[in-house]
Order: structure tokens, then sequence, then C-alpha cells
């Protein structure tokens, strides 16, 4: 399944959607371990250092996301809730404030591959549509990577 930004019901959200060819656990696991996260977060020629990792609600999570060029893109967030196999929530605590819910489930038409949402709610409808242009092939590219992460399963 292609990755789209789908309409949202709000106008200060955005929506993205894929199908994974692997099982829910297998796909929740990419991010709860750090280590596996750490492989495939954020678009094409990024990478993740990781300083804290505390994967519980109210616990912290700060990285650098440095971009191909070298520039740093400090981020620091809070878990709000999660639910195994089921849902992420986080806050990126600093700007660009937004909440990210993750969910995760068995994809309708087979058990043994699932489908991933994140839907990012931003503060206001203007900084929505202002980071949109930036959001939205970024994300593609973060679950293209995702899904090139799992052996044997190319990215579409």
């Amino acid at each position: 399944m292609d990755s789209n930004a789908t309409p949202s019901p709000a106008e200060n959200e955005l929506v993205y959607s894929r199908q994974f060819p692997v099982p829910v656990g297998r796909l929740f696991e990419a991010f709860r371990n750090p280590e596996k996260l750490q492989l495939w977060w954020g678009p094409n020629g990024f990478t993740s250092e990781f300083e804290t990792f505390e994967f519980e609600a109210g616990g912290t999570w700060k990285f650098i996301m440095r971009g191909p060029d070298g520039t740093e893109y400090p981020n620091d967030s809070r878990f709000v809730e999660i639910v195994p196999d089921r849902l992420i929530v986080f806050d990126h605590v600093c700007p660009p404030h937004f909440r990210m819910t993750m969910t995760y489930g068995p994809a309708p038409e087979d058990r043994d591959e699932s489908v991933l949402t994140w839907r990012m709610a931003f503060e206001t409808a203007e900084l929505c549509r202002k980071l949109r242009p930036i959001c939205d092939p970024a994300n593609v590219e973060n679950f293209d990577r995702l899904q090139s992460f799992f052996p044997g399963n190319a990215a579409d």
C-alpha cells in the first residue's frame, strides 16, 4: 500500500498511513527498541543520535536528527500513552510543537500484515499548513525507511 497524506477531520492535523508486510508485534518493536528505531527514524539521508529514550508514559525522548548536509535538528519529546502493539502517543515539546498519535493494527485482509497510522496534531491550522510541504515528503520517506528496515521487504 502506498503512503499518502490523507484528509483529516481537523485543519491542524496531518495523517499518514501505510500497510506493512509484517505482523503488528514486529512493527511495534521497530519503534519500541531504540537500537532499531535509530536505524530508520527520519527522512532519507538523515541519521538520529539518541540521548534519552524512556519508553513509558511520562518518559523523555531526546535526540539529534542530523541532515545529509550535517545540519543538526534537536528533538525533545515526552511519551503520553503507550499501549503495546496498539498505540504510541508523544508530545514534541520543542518547536514545532505537535502531538503524534501512532496507531498499530492488523491489516483488514491479512492478519500477518499491519497498518500503521501517524496523526500529527499541531497547535494551530496555520502551523500545520506551513509545515505540510516539509512533513508530507519527509513522513513518506520515513515510512519507506521503516518498510526497508524489514529484511526481504523492499519499499514500495
